[in-house]
C-alpha cells in the first residue's frame, strides 16, 4: 500500500513547498505548532550549529504553501515556494 501512495505522489503535481535554512533555525518549534497541515516537525539531528532544526516532511503534496510557518519564524530561516498556474487553469 505504501508503494501506491508513492505513486500517486509521483504523478500528482505539489502544490507548494517550503525549504528551512539550518544554518539559520534554531528549533524554536513555533512553525511546528502553526502549521495547520502539520508538515513540519523537529529533526532528529543537530545543526552545524548546534540545535535540532525543524524539518518539512510532506511525502502527498499536500502543501498549500499558506506561509504561516513562514510568517511565525523569528529567524527567517523558511522560504515557501508554490507553484504557478498558467492562463486557462493549466499548470
Amino acid at each position: 500500500m505504501r508503494m501506491s501512495s508513492m505513486a500517486k505522489t509521483e504523478n500528482k503535481e505539489r502544490r507548494a513547498k517550503i525549504v528551512i535554512n539550518e544554518d539559520f533555525c534554531k528549533g524554536c518549534g513555533l512553525c511546528v505548532s502553526t502549521c495547520p497541515l502539520h508538515l513540519i516537525r523537529i529533526a532528529n539531528h543537530v545543526s552545524s550549529k548546534g540545535y535540532c532544526p525543524a524539518e518539512f516532511t510532506d511525502p502527498e503534496g499536500k502543501c498549500t504553501g499558506c506561509a504561516l510557518c513562514a510568517t511565525m519564524c523569528p529567524d527567517v530561516a523558511i522560504e515557501v515556494f508554490r507553484t504557478k498556474k498558467k492562463a486557462g487553469g493549466e499548470k
